[in-house]
């Protein structure tokens, strides 16, 4: 029985509307957009005022910019998932 609405529901979101998916993805990428200029943003206060500290800054950076991007490359991909290729 699961497994019928389980299909019902994959075939109910190939029915979306190309058009419609890539608005959502439009919105979807407006929140990692904002979320990297927030990590970089705060790399360069926080080097600004205390220089030494640079090093561990930017590690931290680059790993919260690499979790960011992966919303980001999600929503890509339900993108192409939801418009059929």
């Amino acid at each position: 029985m699961s497994n019928i609405v389980l299909a019902q529901a994959a075939e109910a979101a190939t029915n979306i509307n190309p058009g419609l998916a890539a608005i959502g993805y439009g919105l979807g990428a407006v929140g990692p957009g904002i979320g990297v200029g927030l990590i970089w943003a705060a790399v360069i206060n926080g080097t600004a005022r205390q220089p030494e500290a640079q090093g561990k800054l930017m590690g931290i950076a680059w790993t919260t910019f690499a979790l960011v991007e992966v919303l980001a490359l999600f929503g890509i991909v339900i993108y192409f998932i939801a418009s059929g290729g």
